[in-house]
């Protein structure tokens, strides 16, 4: 017992482990585990403090602040209520037509906007305003359903985009650098596609449908809108600047998170922007903001201490991995970025996964990229909200519960496990991967 407790990762691994029943848990609220973390972290020098705070020098880190920057500046101007006055008129006849019109956009956007942040961040004030214009309440169970369907939508099934996710990012670098594999996009949008992305969508606006029902209203508004002001106008066009520089990052190397900061700042100045001091103060939920840096910390963190190392060795040793049972071995795989998605969540998985992605290939049989794509199942089917902070930023926006996240992620996973994992085994053998 005595030579476990000095164990050097001893230590880590608790802190870790309690922040994570914490947040699994909701014992506390989400922020303050988040700065509990930190203080512990740096009182008991676990990690240096560029590692403990890395999740504020993070890009996503910002993109979620300037992200609540533009969202605010949307609902104000009166932007997000034009934009969702053009889509309800065709888009909530029924329940089952919203929930499916907004889990499509915020897919669809995936393919020219690459930030999930960025897409959640423009769609939320448009969805809300849509919502309001519906007859949904805010904090009704409708309401969670819609901004779940922003946050599931744009993560979850932008897994299967190639450029589109963090994740995905992360997991082509490690493959390019480990083992000069460059993965393609078109390749990799069908294979990934027709299980990830169109079954997994349908299924989730089936269970959005189901846990969070609601009944929109027709919009009792129906004469022309107004002219757009002034400010609209200067809006619109700075929101499509920023538009065309994420769009367009590859040419110019600008990281969507300081395109969105410049355009925030822009947002905030006297005389030239949007919103005072005030509004910024009561619309940018600071909340959320450290509970997102405090998750991106304790990925860092779990990364430089050595304890996703440990653990992803000692999942290859206890996982049945045999290629004599190519299902269980598949089976197997996902379960360790499952696994793994607990105590680095989604970011992180894809840096320590790929990194052991030839043992894995060796103990398995599979072909090397083939046991690199597999990972993208379980890094894009959280168990728990924090696994993936978009999903986190999505309910911090919109005002979500917990409990109402961690139900239809647990819903999704089951489905996603019982059903999409052996269609995806399935759909891999057709295309020759395995």
């Amino acid at each position: 017992m005595s030579l476990w407790l000095s164990h050097p990762l001893f230590l880590p691994s608790l802190i870790v482990g309690i922040t994570i029943v914490l947040w699994a848990t909701s014992l506390l609220p989400e922020f303050i585990t988040a700065l509990l973390f930190f203080t512990v972290a740096m009182a008991t020098k676990i990690a240096p403090a560029e590692v403990v705070f890395g999740g504020f020098a993070s890009s996503a880190f910002w993109l979620v602040f300037s992200g609540f920057v533009l969202g605010v500046a949307i609902r104000k101007t009166g932007l997000a209520d034009r934009a969702a006055r053009a889509l309800s008129a065709r888009l909530t006849d029924s329940w089952p037509l919203m929930v499916a019109s907004v889990v499509l956009l915020s897919y669809a956007l995936a393919f020219v906007m690459p930030s999930n942040m960025g897409r959640i961040a423009l769609l939320m004030p448009i969805v809300a305003a849509m919502a309001k214009r519906a007859g949904i309440a805010d904090g009704s169970r409708a309401w969670y359903g819609l901004a779940l369907a922003v946050g599931f939508g744009t993560f979850q099934l932008s897994a299967t985009i190639l450029p589109a996710n963090v994740p995905n990012l992360v997991m082509s670098g490690a493959a390019e650098g480990s083992y000069n594999i460059h993965l393609n996009y078109v390749p990799y949008l069908l294979l990934h596609t027709p299980v990830l992305g169109i079954l997994k969508g349908t299924i989730l606006i089936g269970l959005i449908c189901w846990l969070f029902p609601g009944a929109p209203q027709p919009p009792r508004d129906m004469a022309a809108p107004a002219p757009m002001s002034a400010q609209e106008k200067r809006l619109a066009w700075l929101l499509a600047v920023v538009l065309v520089m994420w769009v367009t990052e590859s040419w110019h190397g600008i990281g969507p998170a300081w395109t969105g900061l410049a355009a925030s700042v822009v947002v905030m100045l006297p005389r030239v922007g949007f919103i005072t001091g005030e509004e910024f103060s009561g619309g940018v939920n600071m909340r959320t903001c450290i509970y997102v840096a405090g998750i991106l910390g304790l990925a860092v963190t779990v990364t430089q201490t050595g304890i996703g190392s440990a653990v992803g060795e000692a999942l290859l040793h206890v996982m049945p991995l045999d290629p004599d049972k190519p299902f269980i071995s598949f089976l197997a795989l996902t379960g360790i970025t499952t696994a793994l998605n607990f105590i680095m969540t989604a970011n992180g998985v894809p840096a320590l996964y790929t990194t052991l992605a030839q043992s894995f290939a060796d103990a398995t049989g599979f072909p090397l990229l083939s046991v690199i794509m597999i990972q993208v199942l379980g890094y894009s089917t959280p168990l728990l909200p924090y696994q993936a902070s978009p999903i986190v930023v999505a309910m911090g926006l919109g005002k979500v519960p917990a409990k109402a996240g961690m139900l239809l992620c647990l819903a999704l996973a089951i489905v996603t496990y019982l059903v999409l994992l052996p269609l995806d085994y399935l759909w891999f053998n057709l295309l020759g991967r395995l």
